[in-house]
């Protein structure tokens, strides 16, 4: 069983207006992703030409990813998990709890347990 972080908007608040500044601005999900791909591979005390090689991309590339550059396909960011001996869906839901720890007051958080993995 893996538990997912569903982000529900109960107050449904009207977007800010003003100019958009880098503060205001809502993480993209590739940079989530990349930092919790670069958080795995610190824990795990790795390099990335480490994981870069068991992933079978370049150093590079993976540092790219890391830094929220690159946007990439599913089946990169399944082989990165993997080579962090983590799974697609332990990604996901990882982004899934820095995005919800980050939103505004008008988000609730719901913890859903699921039994099935979710498709890439």
């Amino acid at each position: 069983m893996t538990e997912i972080y569903v982000v529900a908007d109960v107050d449904h608040a009207p977007p800010a207006t003003g100019p958009v500044t880098a503060r205001s601005r809502k993480p993209l999900w590739r940079q989530m992703a990349g930092q919790a791909l670069r958080q795995r591979r610190n824990a795990r005390c790795q390099t990335l030409d480490q994981v870069a090689g068991r992933a079978g991309v370049s150093p590079q590339y993976l540092s790219e990813i890391e830094r929220g550059l690159k946007d990439p396909s599913s089946e990169i960011l399944a082989a990165v998990s993997g080579a962090l001996g983590a799974s697609l869906l332990d990604l996901t839901a990882d982004v899934a709890r820095s995005l919800s720890s980050s939103r505004t007051p008008h988000a609730q958080v719901t913890s859903v347990t699921m039994s099935c993995a979710l498709a890439a």
